[in-house]
Parts: structure tokens; sequence; C-alpha cells
């Protein structure tokens, strides 16, 4: 029996469909190429099929390939190097950061904070893409995240130490304006993401 015919868990659906989603916040998929792929993904018995969704995407390892050598790292901001820059990274000491209104939202973010609070409300933010990537290295600190109201969040991808998250809106699939992917590290922090005030009312009113 080649790998090919293997099984699959559904560990490895739930990795593929994270890289799905990330592929379509690079650009490399559209929302009805990702959705009918991870259809596939999601029915998927063997590596062979798993695997099929996955082929012509660039840079994605396929189940049962071995790990790639890990990044060269950046100690005191612990981000890649070739991926992080001033452009798409917020890093705050003993600090407070908003970020609102139009504000032009990367395909992925970098949050690297020390005791520092974060606010970043996407309502009217200017996006590149619908799947926002939000690569997270923080300690003592709060993240709070004000999304439009179709907006999802999905927050698996994050290891907690003394930390949590609450998250107040769907998690997915990305069938909405934006999609936030968090991934990362929380020690002794916090995350929250939430519609703007007045959402819940405004749809209860609206009878939705």
């Amino acid at each position: 029996m080649g790998d090919r015919d293997l099984r699959v868990s559904d560990v490895e659906r739930e990795h593929v469909g994270r890289l799905l989603q990330r592929a379509v916040g690079l650009g490399m998929l559209s929302l009805g190429e990702f959705t009918e792929r991870m259809d596939t993904a999601l029915a998927s018995k063997t590596r062979g099929e798993l695997n099929s969704v996955l082929v012509d995407l660039p840079g994605i390892r396929l189940a049962g390939q071995p790990a790639p050598p890990p990044p060269r790292y950046v100690h005191a901001q612990r981000m890649p190097v070739q991926q992080s820059g001033p452009g798409n990274l917020i890093r705050a000491r003993m600090s407070s950061i908003t970020r609102k209104g139009s504000w032009q939202v990367p395909p992925t973010l970098y949050l690297d904070n020390r005791m520092a609070h974060v606010e970043l409300d996407f309502t009217q933010a200017i996006m590149s893409t619908q799947v926002v990537e939000l690569r997270v290295e923080d300690k003592f600190s709060h993240i709070e995240l004000i999304v439009p109201a179709e907006a999802t969040v999905d927050m698996n991808g994050l290891d907690l130490i003394g930390s949590s998250i609450d998250n107040k809106v769907r998690t997915g699939p990305p069938i909405g304006p934006l999609h936030l992917v968090l991934v990362g590290n929380l020690r002794f922090s916090s995350v929250t993401a939430k519609h703007p005030f007045g959402t819940h009312w405004r749809r209860f009113l609206n009878g939705a």
C-alpha cells in the first residue's frame, strides 16, 4: 500500500482547511474554488484524495511529506525575517494602539506586544483580501477585534498559557466580507472579537 492509499484523520482534514483559507488570503484561490476544495477535503478518506486539493498551490506541504526546515527568526520579535515588516507589524510595549477608520489591512498582520492594549477596528478598513491572517506573539496584553456584521473569526490556531479568548462572532466558513484567522501564542493575554456596538439590536429590530 502506498502513501496515497493511507487513511486520513479529522486533524489532517482541518489542517488542509486552514491551508486553503490561507491560500484564499494570498489570492491563490477564489471563494468558489475554496468552497469546492473544502468540500472535497472534508469528504476525503485517503491522502491521495486529500492532497488533490493542494497539489497546484505553491509552498504547501502535502500530507506525508517531511516538514521543511524552520524559518530564521529575529530573536527580539520572534517573527520570520522574510515576512514581517513595518507595514504589517504591530509592536507595542506598555502602550495602547488603535487602528480604525479607512486603514489598509495587509493579507498577513503580525502582532508582537508586551503589556499592551491593541484595538483593531475592521468595520471601515480597506481590505486587500477576504481572508486575513493575524500572527500573534503577545504577553500580558489584550487584543480587541471589531469586525463588520457578516465577518467571521477563527481563533482555533492560538496556543494559550494563562490566557483567554472571547469570540462573540461566527467562526466560519469565510462567507462574508472578512474572515480573520488567528494563529500563534498568547501568554497571560486575552483576545476579544465582537461586532460594533448596537449590531445585535439592529438585527433584532430588522427581524434578523
